[in-house]
């Protein structure tokens, strides 16, 4: 049986599904962000149980098949930005396409209708995200968090980081080292 997963973003997260599959006594054939593979179904007790076991850690099971989809376009962004080098996938509709196995034109349309926002501006956030905490880390040079994610300039990277965050990446990097990283997250 296959069961979609609401707002799973972290290795950690896939770990507590599995926890939570295992402590019910049921057998995980796979977990991955968004989603888990059970080898049977899951009878109304379990079902009812996992629902509620997950959302005691913030998870939520889908079973609308847009909400299904729109977290499934969530996952293949955070997988590509925080993995290796988005640099080599830059092109995210192409991505996006090709991973989902579905018109870009479609994804955009259900994410916006269902977001309220561009699956662009979502790509935007998250690749901010990811260059917050990697200025947070403080081992990697500007320059080098701009390739990273991606963007053709730091100069790119710089305008959108002041358009997300409101400060520039220099401005964040120094609050930083002055707060130690407290309160970091609410820039």
């Amino acid at each position: 049986m296959i069961v979609f997963i609401k707002d799973m973003v972290s290795k950690r997260c896939i770990l507590i599904v599995k926890q939570e599959v295992e402590r019910l006594g049921l057998i995980c054939k796979s977990v991955e962000l968004g989603r888990l593979e059970t080898e049977s179904s899951i009878s109304g007790e379990n079902w009812l149980m996992l629902k509620s076991a997950l959302l005691t850690y913030g998870l939520e099971v889908i079973e609308n098949r847009k909400v299904i989809l729109v977290e499934r376009i969530k996952n293949a962004v955070t997988e590509l930005v925080h993995g290796s080098e988005c640099k080599a996938k830059s092109n995210f509709s192409d991505y996006l396409s090709l991973k989902l196995n579905l018109d870009y034109t479609y994804l955009a349309n259900v994410f916006s209708e269902l977001e309220g926002k561009t699956i662009e501006r979502h790509i935007i956030n998250t690749r901010i995200e990811k260059a917050k905490e990697l200025l947070l880390y403080d081992t990697l040079s500007l320059s080098e968090i701009s390739w990273k994610l991606g963007y053709s300039s730091v100069a790119h990277l710089s305008t959108q980081f002041k358009k997300i965050a409101g400060i520039t990446p220099s401005h964040f990097k120094q609050i930083n080292s002055i707060t130690g990283g407290q309160n970091m997250c609410e820039l």
